[in-house]
């Protein structure tokens, strides 16, 4: 599939950090908290390079960040792998973006030996396309965790088996 206007990439950069902030606080999903660590997860990419635990697919449309991945083997498995952050900026939603970058991360993460991967959501009714979106990319509601983040707000566990 063409995307006009955006090119995709592996290796992040100084200039990702704050677009990966900026995507995350325009999105309306994350806590302040929620955010931190995700340009925590950036910067560890950024500065341990091909050592971090952490790999990024990033989409840039032209010079703003349009979306990106974070995604790693889960410490102590054998290719299990984590999908830890998905995000596309709110300017660039509903062109197929999101799905490209699952798709491209899928395939990375399977050429690292990921056999299973694991997406892990809110059950806030505001994350009800998030929801509909892993199931339509193929992903299998694993567990759902009553409470866990807060009253009235657990946590969704989805796999898709990747490879044969």
């Amino acid at each position: 599939m063409s995307y006009p206007g955006i090119v995709f990439r592996n290796i992040i950069s100084k200039d990702d950090v704050a677009g990966i902030r900026d995507i995350l606080t325009s999105s309306g999903f994350f806590y302040h908290e929620e955010i931190e660590i995700g340009v925590e997860l950036a910067l560890d990419g950024l500065d341990n390079g091909s050592e971090s635990s952490y790999s990024f697919i990033l989409a840039d449309a032209g010079n703003k960040l349009a979306g990106y991945t974070c995604f790693g083997e889960i410490p102590c498995t054998f290719g299990s792998f984590d999908l830890y952050w998905i995000a596309v900026h709110p300017d660039f939603q509903r062109f197929g973006i999101g799905r490209e970058l699952l798709r491209r991360s899928e395939h990375a993460a399977l050429e690292m030996g990921c056999r299973r991967i694991y997406i892990e959501t809110s059950s806030r009714e505001l994350y009800r396309p998030t929801q509909t979106f892993y199931l339509h990319c193929g992903y299998v509601q694993e567990a759902v965790l009553e409470d866990y983040y807060a009253e009235n707000d657990g946590k969704i566990i989805y796999v898709k088996k990747l490879g044969s």
